[in-house]
C-alpha cells in the first residue's frame, strides 16, 4: 500500500524542524569557553558536552554538563557549578566571541592597519604576547586567554606570518625587520 504524499511531506517537515532545533542547540553549546571556577575564582577553560545537551533538550530545557575542564583530572569530581555562568551567557563566555570582541575596531600593533572584519574560517589575526612572540588563537589555553589579552596586542595575519617565519626560519628570510616583521626601511 502506498503512503500518501501528504504524510511523507508532513513527516519530512517535522523532521526538518527537529533537525533545525537540534542543530541550533548544538551550535549554541559547542566550542571552548572561559569561566570563573567557583572553587578558586580563577579562569578555567571548559567545553560543554554538546551531544548530551541535544539528547536531553528535546521538548524541555537542556541539561548541561562539562565534557572537559582545564582543572581536570585533579578536580574531575567537582559539582560543575560553573555551568550556571554558561547558562546565563552561553555566547558571552565562548572563546571565539571573546576574541572577536577584543579585535573589534583595533589596529595591528606592527603595521597599524585596521584589523577589520575577518572570517573565522579564513586567515585570522593573532595576538602579540607581552614577551614579543605572536601566537595564533589555538596556541592560547582558554584559562590564560583573559591574561594574554590584557597584556598582549592585536596583530594582523600578515604580520603574524612574517614574525613566525622570522622566528622559525630566519635563514630563509631577508629584508624584514626583526621587531615588526615588516619590510626593513
Amino acid at each position: 500500500m502506498a503512503v500518501p504524499f501528504m504524510v511523507v511531506a508532513i513527516a519530512a517537515g517535522l523532521g526538518s524542524i527537529v533537525a533545525w532545533y537540534l542543530g541550533g542547540t548544538w551550535w549554541k553549546y559547542r566550542g571552548p569557553r572561559v569561566v570563573t571556577c567557583p572553587e578558586n575564582q580563577r579562569p578555567a577553560g571548559v567545553t560543554v558536552d554538546a551531544l548530551h545537551v541535544i539528547a536531553t533538550g528535546l521538548g524541555k530545557p537542556p541539561q548541561l554538563r562539562l565534557d572537559s575542564c582545564s582543572r581536570w583530572p585533579e578536580k574531575a569530581g567537582c559539582g560543575q557549578e560553573c555551568l550556571r555562568q554558561i547558562e546565563a551567557s552561553p555566547q558571552g563566555c565562548l572563546v571565539r566571541n571573546i576574541l572577536l570582541n577584543w579585535y573589534d575596531g583595533k589596529d595591528c600593533y606592527s603595521c597599524g592597519m585596521l584589523i577589520g572584519v575577518f572570517s573565522l574560517a579564513g586567515a585570522k589575526p593573532a595576538v602579540l604576547r607581552a614577551d614579543g612572540v605572536s601566537v595564533e588563537w589555538s596556541e592560547i589555553p582558554a584559562e590564560q586567554l583573559q591574561e594574554t589579552l590584557e597584556t598582549g596586542h592585536p596583530i594582523c595575519f600578515a604580520c603574524h606570518t612574517a614574525r613566525k617565519m622570522l622566528r622559525e626560519h630566519r635563514e630563509l628570510v631577508s629584508g624584514l625587520s626583526e621587531s615588526t616583521g615588516r619590510p626593513a626601511r
